[in-house]
């Protein structure tokens, strides 16, 4: 195992942090807290950079607030200088951690996402049904409270494996404790931060790994929390259930969500990711249709077809056209 050292440095250059900045602050010039750091931008910078290499740098608290995406999760947003440190960790880390990761983990990675993550897993249940023609099963989980749950010293003990730098791990043990989730001291990452994403699949690496290379599944697809897995059999998917459920709950301190442990037939359907898999086609999970229907107007109708065109819709397109046809007249 490659192991990495001199990565304070390399953090909290200034170099690096002004670069930090120029990622953070795409799409959020009108934002009022990022106007304001960005008037006095060269102090405020070199201000952060000599806290951080004169050991004086102490992150900020959260601002909590919701969101519906679609369901409503509390999101905590961090101070603008803890933002762009994030951002400064983020690009020095991800290019370390990004090759480990396995093919087939969708989440906040590039060349990635939902859509590519649906299409793998249509794929791996094509191959394992032998073109539709032989017997295929799934295993659907999800993880409950993920980005709540996460273990803080399992994660930073994850991450001094490979990064043998005492001020650099000190610094990522100051982000990661920032934040606890309540009542649960040394636990949680909150979902608004950028080194979140990144912990969330240094975190599940260690899962995928175990599926991959200890119990040897070939068909295994996960976005974040959300994982499946798929086999000939569903005798196979009840023999390795209880071992998938184990290596979370001994290894990662993690507990599946009890009513979403689900086994089904290929030929009814899986569910992924907002779109429903068949043998012959895919189309969207039903509440996705009704949000689409919610929330589409001429604004975001180019977007929304772009979810839509990864389906067998023509018939929500049609409603879509009718929709918005009516609200002009």
């Amino acid at each position: 195992m490659k192991v990495y050292k001199n990565l304070h440095e390399q953090i909290v250059s200034v170099e690096n942090l002004f670069q930090a900045w120029e990622e953070f602050r795409r799409g959020k010039q009108a934002k009022p807290d990022v106007m304001k750091f960005e008037r006095g931008l060269e102090e405020n910078i070199f201000k952060l950079h000599h806290q951080l290499i004169n050991n004086q740098y102490s992150h900020g608290s959260y601002h909590p607030f919701y969101i519906t995406d679609p369901k409503l999760r509390l999101i905590h947003k961090a101070l603008v200088r803890d933002r762009i440190l994030h951002h400064a960790i983020f690009k020095i880390l991800n290019p370390i951690f990004e090759p480990t990761f396995i093919a087939n983990s969708f989440s906040c990675r590039v060349g990635k996402g939902t859509h590519r993550g649906v299409k793998t897993l249509a794929k791996s249940l094509l191959q394992v049904s032998k073109n539709n023609s032989g017997p295929c099963w799934a295993l659907k989980c999800d993880i409950h409270k993920f980005f709540a749950s996460m273990d803080h010293q399992i994660l930073l003990k994850v991450l001094a494996e490979r990064i043998k730098d005492e001020r650099a791990i000190a610094l990522l043990a100051q982000i990661i404790n920032s934040f606890n989730t309540a009542g649960q001291p040394a636990k949680g990452l909150p979902i608004g931060n950028l080194t979140s994403q990144l912990f969330a699949n240094i975190y599940m690496n260690e899962f995928d790994q175990f599926v991959k290379h200890r119990l040897k599944v070939g068909h295994y697809v996960r976005y974040t929390d959300d994982f499946v897995i798929v086999a000939q059999t569903r005798s196979y998917l009840e023999e390795v259930l209880p071992e998938v459920r184990a290596f979370l709950r001994d290894s990662l301190k993690l507990e599946l969500h009890p009513s979403k442990v689900i086994i089904r037939k290929y030929s009814t359907g899986v569910d992924f990711l907002g779109y429903v898999i068949l043998p012959h086609h895919v189309r969207l999970r039903t509440k996705t249709k009704r949000r689409v229907l919610e929330k589409v107007n001429s604004e975001n109708l180019p977007s929304y077809l772009g979810v839509l065109s990864h389906a067998n819709s023509f018939d929500l397109e049609q409603k879509i056209l009718h929709k918005l046809n009516s609200e002009k007249e």
